[in-house]
């Protein structure tokens, strides 16, 4: 399902992604003209761009209701300010071929600009919101709603709180976008990265494999335990011993009485880091019974999340299922099948990372995965009709000759913030104007004719019931207003 992008040859000068297994397979070719389909990305047409504009007025509305407010970073970053920040998806990142200048790399994600964007201008207060897109040689899923070109919606809180407060009011926020679009069931997994750097110390994990361990731990989503434990063992070097035992502890989920648990278990109450991400767990969870969302959230040992960055609380958005059909649900090749829709985390040192004395800023944030929910929406609205423009009255005339009318009247209905428009005819027929008001759901026609000129007044028409009243011009706006207000 790739995307055909034509791209007109103005100039002799190109830039290309310099990762030669991404390259663009070219599928037409004309003098002045390259048809290049691109993996991984996709056109929108006006129904996608509204149910999106759908999905983002409801994401940034939750946003300000919170108090955030927005910025915006460049969408290419130094190479340098990307890398060791991802892990073993630090691959994934998009490097610009070397012009003879600065090593520049498209954003993998919004944090670590936000992060730079921080240390730069010297903030260290903030609760921001960031809508843009980022960039990644994923192996994309178009069913799945995995691209390399996708929208991230971030909401972070920067700043020194007391503990699990802000975090808290991150889980709400995912809590509330999500019932809001009604994706169907979900779950909001939790874990801390000190209890899963306490829990391998306590399995016998060496320390220089604590990363790539949590890395391969993060994969339980995708692959088996069989799996993950083979790669464990066979790929990274770790004992069987140690792998089982972390099998056991990953195999862990609950709320606050599993936190109460672990901290009397024999091995992770040894460990003062796990004990200090088990006691945050539990206030964690005595702040979402305030907000009311426990219903929705498991503390789960599995959950790793792979970033470098991240130094606290972890957690993440997993849809059950989708409120779709039965094939669906079932992941087929041709339905939706998504999975993860939201996550993010605790990163208190990352800030540090940009600021030239090591300055930290305590951050917590959440990011959704907008292209995800979106082939949701669009599965679910498939048969849906959807409005693609915000019309509420077309201009139309009756007779022959009226089209300096319809256009001083449009203009009037134009200078008072009415949504109008008029056919580009100058004698169109009126069962086209009408029929154009249907298919394109325009709820109000007003009508011009010989004989509402000569009365002073204009025929409203509410294309649904096809009820027809007579406004004199000076009414008109007004009952116009009232009637799609009412709509």
């Amino acid at each position: 399902m790739c995307t055909c992008r034509v791209l007109l040859l103005l100039s002799k000068r190109f830039y290309f992604f310099s990762n030669s297994n991404q390259q663009a397979r070219l599928t037409h070719e004309s003098p002045g003209c390259v048809c290049v389909c691109v993996c991984g990305t996709r056109d929108y047409n006006p129904k996608q761009m509204a149910i999106r504009e759908k999905v983002f007025n409801t994401v940034v509305a939750c946003f300000k209701r919170h108090g955030a407010e927005t910025i915006d970073t460049p969408v290419f970053e130094l190479k340098e300010t990307l890398t060791g920040k991802y892990g073993e998806d630090s691959k994934l990142i998009y490097d610009l071929k070397d012009q003879g200048g600065e090593l520049l790399s498209l954003r993998y994600d919004l944090t670590v600009p936000f992060a730079r964007y921080l240390a730069m201008n010297k903030i260290t207060n903030i609760k921001r919101y960031h809508i843009a897109k980022v960039y990644r040689r994923d192996n994309p899923s178009m069913t799945r709603g995995r691209y390399r070109e996708f929208y991230q919606c971030d909401f972070d809180i920067a700043g020194q709180y007391d503990a699990m407060i802000p975090d808290a009011e991150c889980l709400k926020i995912v809590h509330e976008i999500l019932s809001e679009l009604e994706l169907g069931d979900f779950r909001i997994k939790v874990n801390d990265r000190r209890i899963l750097d306490g829990m391998f110390a306590a399995c016998g994990v060496p320390d220089d494999k604590f990363r790539t361990i949590c890395s391969t731990v993060d994969k339980l989503d995708k692959m088996s335990w069989e799996d993950v434990k083979n790669e464990m063992v066979n790929e990274k070097g770790l004992s069987e011993q140690a792998a089982d035992l972390i099998g056991e502890f990953v195999s862990m989920q609950g709320g606050r009485d599993l936190a109460e648990r672990l901290l009397q278990n024999p091995r992770l109450s040894q460990n003062k880091l796990a004990c200090s991400g088990l006691s945050d767990v539990k206030l964690l969870f005595s702040y979402l019974e305030l907000f009311q969302v426990t219903d929705k959230v498991v503390f789960d040992l599995s959950l790793a999340r792979g970033l470098d960055y991240y130094t606290g609380l972890i957690y993440e958005a997993v849809l059950t299922q989708a409120g779709l059909s039965g094939d669906t649900l079932n992941g087929a090749e041709d339905s939706v099948s998504v999975g993860s829709v939201a996550g993010g985390g605790r990163y208190d040192g990352l800030v540090g990372m940009f600021d030239p004395k090591g300055r930290k800023v305590p951050c917590v944030g959440v990011s959704f995965g907008i292209e995800r929910i979106f082939t949701i929406m669009e599965q679910k609205s498939s048969a849906d009709k959807v409005r693609t423009t915000e019309v509420q009255v077309l201009v139309a005339s009756a007779q022959k000759n009226l089209l300096e009318e319809r256009l001083k009247l449009v203009t009037d209905l134009w200078k008072a913030g009415i949504k109008a428009e008029v056919m580009y005819k100058k004698n169109p027929k009126l069962l086209s104007q009408l029929q154009h008001c249907e298919e394109s759901g325009i709820p109000l026609v007003a009508i011009l004719g010989e004989q509402e000129l000569k009365d002073g007044v204009v025929k409203l028409r509410v294309v649904a019931t096809r009820e027809e009243v007579d406004f004199s011009r000076a009414d008109l706006i007004r009952e116009i207003r009232r009637r799609t207000s009412e709509a």
